[in-house]
């Protein structure tokens, strides 16, 4: 009893001192899926998925082919310290992201082809601009979830449910080796953390907390020192929520919420090992707890069809 009682007591305190920044993550969570399964319709209309068959299974394979061939271009990059590239190629890509995020809000007040893509460009520039010259975190944040959800949404109507599935199961998988067998997802985290982009939501965990001044992960993990926030990536929010998207989209927002509510109990978990002070793979939980509330969400509110 008393070998347990020690790591109950720490443990009860780190949930105590990293409630707020956990709740907060957790709304972020919640606002990005909620507001993707909305944006559904729009981004129909739109036409901005990303594959012309959303129900061909290869989609995913080829969807994951192009993030291990740009995460080890990436890593290289990062291995040259050519920082300035990096940064080049973020904003490019985050400010591209943006203008397929923003038109679909222009096609659905009429305005439609170059002109909604000029409104959607004039918007991704300014956004991309403010977080080149001041990236608080909670610019960051915000610019997240925007993009968190418009993202989720476009690849929610990109895949259908078995491809989902898929991609979901292969990502969890990956995720998995990348931080506890390789590691090099740590050393991604730390490059992207340097550079101050949107691709990662930070939670303080106390006011006087500045992300400007955040300095190395990895130092931070190596020496122990204590972390003033909490992180998570992007790819946490988009991917799970890629399902949660697909499965409102056939199904009904019942599904769509199952699914969602699984990959929340899923976040709980995973915040109790992120406590432990270690990186932790995010999306094996998170993708796990999807797929599950996506079938449970099926067999109590679509009569046990998973709509595949």
């Amino acid at each position: 009893m008393s070998d347990n009682k020690e790591p109950e007591e720490s443990l009860s305190e780190a949930w105590k001192e990293n409630s707020w920044p956990i709740l907060a993550l957790a709304l972020c969570f919640v606002i990005s899926h909620v507001t993707a399964m909305y944006l559904v319709p729009a981004y129909q209309e739109a036409e901005v998925q990303a594959f012309e068959d959303p129900e061909d299974p290869l989609n995913s394979v080829v969807y994951i082919g192009i993030i291990l061939v740009f995460t080890a271009f990436i890593l290289w990059i990062a291995k040259q310290n050519l920082d300035w590239v990096l940064q080049i190629i973020f904003l490019t890509a985050i400010g591209t992201t943006f203008i397929y995020v923003f038109y679909p809000f222009f096609n659905s007040y009429g305005i439609t082809g170059f002109a909604g893509y000029v409104g959607a460009t004039a918007l991704a520039v300014q956004l991309t601009f403010l977080l080149l010259s001041y990236p608080e975190w909670y610019v960051i944040d915000i610019a997240g979830v925007i993009l968190a959800a418009g993202v989720a949404a476009i690849f929610g109507i990109s895949f259908g449910l078995l491809p989902a599935l898929l991609l979901l199961s292969g990502l969890a998988i990956y995720d998995a080796w990348a931080v506890y067998k390789t590691g090099h997802m740590v050393d991604l985290a730390d490059s992207v953390m340097d550079l101050k982009l949107p691709i990662l939501l930070v939670m303080p965990k106390s006011l006087d907390y500045s992300f400007l001044k955040q300095g190395s992960l990895n130092k931070q993990i190596e020496s122990g020192e204590k972390r003033g926030a909490l992180f998570m990536g992007l790819g946490d929010l988009v991917i799970p929520g890629a399902l949660v998207v697909s499965s409102k989209a056939a199904l009904g927002w019942s599904v769509g919420l199952a699914s969602m509510t699984g990959s929340l109990i899923g976040f709980g978990i995973l915040m109790t090992f992120v406590l432990s002070g270690r990186p932790q793979a995010g999306l094996p939980l998170l993708n796990g707890g999807a797929i599950l509330g996506y079938f449970v969400g099926a067999l109590l509110f679509n009569s046990g069809n998973l709509g595949l």
